[in-house]
């Protein structure tokens, strides 16, 4: 018996895990830790609004539902990106 072939992946990131410092999303074979101190705009974010990322390019993430839009390297390296402004501002 032979099985089907396997399907094509549906999605090229998704939340992996979420804590009260912040959140693991996994890109490809990728996991990263999303932190709430260096991503202040995801802190009070609902878990809906978290898990509904998508990735419009390799490099770029888009929270839609937030109206978030990140670099992958912002995630990686942070300290290369410093904050230029705090939610609500």
């Amino acid at each position: 018996m032979k099985s089907a072939p396997r399907g094509t992946a549906t999605s090229a990131v998704e939340v992996a895990n979420v804590s009260p410092h912040g959140f693991w999303l996994l890109i490809g074979s990728e996991e990263l830790f999303v932190p709430f101190d260096k991503f202040p705009w995801f802190r009070d974010a609902s878990i809906d609004e978290l898990t509904r990322v998508e990735l419009p390019a390799p490099h770029h993430l888009r929270w839609p539902a937030l109206d978030i839009d990140l670099a992958v390297e912002s995630i990686r390296h942070p300290e290369r990106f410093p904050l230029v402004s705090r939610p609500g501002t």
